[in-house]
C-alpha cells in the first residue's frame, strides 16, 4: 500500500510529527507501517486547503499530520476525516465528505490511548474542516491545542509512533451521530471494541442531517451500522435520525451491541441477529462466550427449566453463561427466552451444557429433588388471604410474617407456617441423571 504522509511548513506541529517519525524509521525497528511504501510530502500552505492533493500524489491513503486549535486549550492527541455537513467556513466544499479510512483511524487512535504523554487527552474529533475534494481514503492525526503541545518532543514522538505502529484489523466501520466536538461516546466505544467511526456529526449539526448526507456519510465510511448517542440528543432528534437510518437499512447499534458484535466476525453477527428476529420479532441479543465465525442455529432448553431458574439466581445464571458460546434472547419484560443461539456444530453439546446449569443452580438455590425423571421443586410462600382469615391487618405484620417471624395479635401467636402455601412444581427433563 501506498501511503503518503503530509505536513505543512507553517504547522509546527505537522514538523514536530514528521522529524519524529523520519528518526524512528532511520532507527528501524518492528514498525508495520514501514512495510508499506511511504513517502513524506510538505507543502507552503494550510492542509485544510488541500483539494484534489491525490491528483498530484500517487498513493491509496493519506495521512495528514497537523496541529489541532481549540478556544478552551487542552493538551490533546486527536484523529478524524474531514468534511463539511453545512458551510464550508475551513476549506474544502459545502456538503461534501471526503473518504474516511475508519480502520486506520481505529488502529492510530488505540495507539494514541496506550502512548500518550501524561495529561495528553485523546480522542476523535467530529467530521470538520477541508480538503473534501479527495478521491482516496484519508485522516488527519494532531497535536493539541496550543503552541506549548505543538512543540512538544514527546507529543510529537508519541503520535509518531502511534501512526508507524498502526496495524488495521477487521473493524466494524460505523457512522456517528450526536455528542460534542470531541466524540466522547464514540471514543471510548472504539477504544473498547473492533467499532471504528468514520464520519460523526456533532448534536449541532444534526438538523443539517437529511437523507442524502446519510447516503453520503455510509458510502464515504464504507458503514456497516451506526451509532446514535440518544442522551446528547432530543428525542424529537434522535426519533428522526433514526428514521432516516431505518430507511436505508443501516442497522442502529448501542453501545454494548457494539462490544458484543466485536467478538463475533461481522456478517456471523448479521447471521445471529437475523435469527434472533425470526426467533422473537423486536427481541434483543445478548452475546456471551460465542465469538469467531460460524453458522448460528437455535439452541432450544426445556421453557420450564429456564424460566425457573432465571426466577431463582437470575444473577449467576447470567454470569455462567458468560463461559459458554452462546448467546440469549431477551424481549420486554422476558429477560431470557427458552430459545438459545449458538453454533451448528456446538448446538447439541451447549443445550446440554445450559440443561446441566440449571439443574444444578436449582438443586443449590431451591428446595429441590429429583424423581426419576423429574425435577421436583417444592415453594414455600406467604399466603396473604390465610394471614387475612387469621385476622392479620395488612401492613408490617404482613412483613413479619413474609419475613418468617411470628406475630402476636389479640392474644394470640400467629406463626410463619400458619400462612403460608407449599405449591410442588415437576419438571420433565429426559435423562435427568446426566446432567447431574
Amino acid at each position: 500500500m501506498r501511503i503518503a504522509l503530509i505536513n505543512s511548513k507553517q504547522d509546527i506541529a505537522g514538523v514536530n510529527i514528521r522529524d519524529n517519525l523520519r528518526t524512528l524509521l532511520r532507527e528501524g525497528g518492528p514498525w508495520p507501517l514501514a512495510d508499506h511504501e511511504l513517502a513524506f510530502h510538505e507543502i507552503d500552505g494550510r492542509l485544510i486547503y488541500q483539494d484534489r492533493i491525490d491528483e498530484t500524489i500517487d498513493a491509496d491513503l493519506i495521512i495528514f499530520i497537523s496541529r489541532h486549535s481549540s478556544v478552551h486549550p487542552t493538551p490533546a492527541l486527536t484523529v478524524h476525516v474531514t468534511g463539511n455537513y453545512e458551510t464550508a467556513d475551513l476549506g474544502g466544499e459545502p456538503g461534501m465528505l471526503a473518504p474516511a479510512a475508519p480502520a486506520w483511524m481505529h488502529a492510530v487512535l488505540q495507539n494514541l490511548a496506550a502512548r500518550a504523554p501524561e495529561g495528553y487527552r485523546v480522542s476523535y474529533e467530529v467530521t470538520h474542516h477541508g480538503p473534501t475534494a479527495l478521491a482516496i481514503p484519508s485522516f488527519f492525526v494532531e497535536i493539541g491545542s496550543t503552541a506549548a503541545e505543538w512543540a512538544d518532543p514527546m507529543a510529537g514522538r508519541a503520535v509518531a509512533e502511534s501512526i508507524l505502529s498502526a496495524a488495521p484489523l477487521e473493524t466494524i466501520n460505523l457512522l456517528g451521530f450526536g455528542g460534542t466536538h470531541y466524540a466522547v461516546r464514540q471514543t471510548e466505544i472504539a477504544l473498547s471494541s473492533r467499532g471504528a467511526f468514520g464520519h460523526i456529526v456533532p448534536t449541532r449539526q444534526i438538523g443539517a442531517i437529511n437523507p442524502e448526507s446519510i447516503r453520503r456519510m455510509q458510502e464515504a465510511s464504507s458503514a456497516v451500522a451506526a451509532y446514535v448517542d440518544r442522551k446528547s440528543l432530543s428525542s424529537d432528534e434522535a426519533g428522526r435520525i433514526e428514521r432516516l437510518l431505518d430507511a436505508t437499512n443501516l442497522p442502529i447499534l448501542s453501545e454494548s451491541e457494539i462490544i458484543e458484535a466485536s467478538r463475533l466476525e461481522w456478517a456471523t453477527y448479521l447471521a445471529v441477529r437475523a435469527l434472533a428476529k425470526d426467533l422473537a420479532p423486536g427481541s434483543r441479543i445478548h452475546i456471551h462466550n460465542l465469538t469467531g465465525r460460524g453458522n448460528p442455529v437455535p439452541v432450544p432448553v426445556i421453557q420450564e427449566l429456564v424460566e425457573e431458574t432465571v426466577k431463582s439466581n437470575k444473577v449467576e445464571f447470567l454470569e455462567s453463561l458468560d463461559k459458554l458460546k452462546v448467546a440469549h434472547i431477551s424481549k420486554g419484560s422476558k429477560e431470557v427466552i427458552s430459545t438459545f443461539i449458538g453454533f451448528e456444530n456446538e448446538s447439541s453439546q451447549l443445550a446440554r451444557d445450559i440443561t446441566t446449569l440449571c439443574v444444578k443452580l436449582l438443586l443449590i438455590c431451591e428446595d429441590a429433588a429429583i424423581d426419576g425423571d423429574h425435577l421436583v421443586l417444592r415453594k414455600v410462600r406467604f399466603d396473604p388471604e390465610k394471614a387475612r382469615r387469621h385476622g392479620i391487618p395488612r401492613g408490617s405484620l404482613f412483613a413479619k410474617l413474609a419475613n418468617g417471624e411470628a406475630v402476636e395479635i389479640g392474644g394470640r401467636t400467629i406463626t410463619p407456617d400458619a400462612v403460608q402455601t407449599t405449591s410442588v412444581k415437576r419438571i420433565h427433563i429426559p435423562g435427568l441423571e446426566g446432567y447431574i
